[in-house]
């Protein structure tokens, strides 16, 4: 039985991880949760699952833990804050799923590798903005980081196909849907509302990762991971829209020839492999007709009404903090979308605009992204006279 810990069960991704432990009750058990604010979720997980380790957001979360452990019964240890994220990722498991959104992971992964235990990473930010130093000690230590996106899962599968030997490929290629105003006139875009940027129209996803597959952030993002997790130089990674997502990336290789991963957009699928890897089990999820998909479309992206993917690349040719910088802002910008405090058509501005204020160095530890990221969200914050 495989024993995990997972930070950031109450979410999209840890929701559905944990529906894909329930497909396999005797192969998997949970030992450990981190959950955050969301004590009502959390708590239907603690009695379903019933880890050993709890951790949430802080001490008033911690006491009502506390008294849900009591009343049904449930033998666990209960931590909060950040060091509640690192004590779970510490957990002597298996493998630690990586679901919690935004940079308050970093420490937490870096945690886990340091511990030894390979990570299911599902957080963009952990490579994003701290890709290079995750790596390196990740390949010091020799931890497995598998990837939990659809598009990074998608290419490690198709790079299988030459045990990983990145000499032997040409070109990686991630697929995005194109987010809900594809086709939407740039004119428009000052019209557009929270609710219609939160109809993404393939996957469901939480508010902040969807806005971000709105602006193609997400995809700036996703070609960033693919730069660290695979070694691959910017110039030969590439993005095309594929609106009916369901090749999820391909592989070009030294020989001209493409292998591409297909499937339905259903994250339970590079969950699981995630979860199994290097393995592949049977399971319940509806399976691909290629009749009921087809046909299947591409395009290249817009990158003058989709300005954040081009500042993406940008960004990681910088290195050192820029991506870090880009990330911290485009974060903090879309909460204030979120919380209608700007227009969709300022989040490029506000977050471009950001990038070019701060100056740029090479980190040299986690807590050096960390520093960066709470200024650059403290900086945003002042702008728009939250503090």
């Amino acid at each position: 039985m495989r024993r995990l810990a997972i930070l950031g069960s109450t979410g999209s991704i840890g929701t559905q991880t944990l529906e894909v432990v329930s497909a396999f009750p005797d192969q998997f058990r949970v030992d450990a949760l981190a959950g955050g604010t969301n004590i009502e979720r959390l708590s239907s997980q603690i009695i379903q699952f019933r880890p050993r380790l709890v951790s949430v957001a802080n001490t008033i979360h911690e006491l009502m833990i506390r008294e849900l452990l009591s009343e049904h019964g449930i033998n666990a240890d209960v931590v909060s804050g950040p060091e509640g994220l690192v004590a779970v990722a510490e957990a002597e498991v298996e493998m630690v799923v990586m679901a919690v959104v935004g940079t308050a992971s970093l420490r937490a992964a870096m945690a886990a590798i340091k511990s030894g235990t390979p990570i299911a990473l599902a957080n963009k930010e952990v490579l994003v903005s701290a890709g290079a130093l995750i790596m390196a000690a990740a390949r010091a230590k020799g931890v497995p980081v598998i990837p939990v996106d659809s598009e990074h899962a998608a290419l490690k599968q198709c790079l299988s196909a030459v045990n990983e030997d990145m000499t032997q490929v040409s070109k990686l290629i991630l697929t995005a849907s194109g987010g809900p105003f594809r086709n939407l006139d740039q004119t428009a875009f000052n019209q557009i509302k929270v609710t219609d940027a939160l109809r993404h129209p393939k996957w469901n996803m939480g508010p902040k990762i969807t806005i971000d597959s709105a602006t193609l952030m997400n995809k700036g993002l996703e070609v960033i991971e693919a730069h660290h997790l695979f070694k691959m130089p910017l110039e030969k990674i590439e993005v095309v829209v594929h609106p009916q997502s369901i090749i999820h990336s391909l592989v070009e290789f030294s020989d001209g020839t493409i292998m591409s991963q297909m499937g339905l957009p259903d994250m339970r699928f590079p969950i699981q492999y995630a979860l199994t890897y290097p393995e592949k089990w049977p399971n319940p999820w509806p399976k691909t007709s290629l009749i009921d998909v087809s046909p299947l479309e591409f395009f290249k992206p817009d990158y003058e009404r989709f300005p954040l993917l081009q500042l993406a690349y940008d960004c990681a040719r910088m290195g050192g903090t820029a991506p870090a910088v880009m990330n911290a802002a485009n974060e903090a910008v879309v909460g204030l979308f979120l919380n209608e405090r700007i227009p969709f058509v300022d989040i490029p501005r506000v977050v471009s605009e950001n990038v070019a204020r701060f100056n740029h160095f090479e980190p040299r530890a986690i807590d050096d992204i960390v520093a960066v990221d709470a200024e650059v969200k403290h900086d945003i914050r002042a702008q728009f006279s939250l503090v």
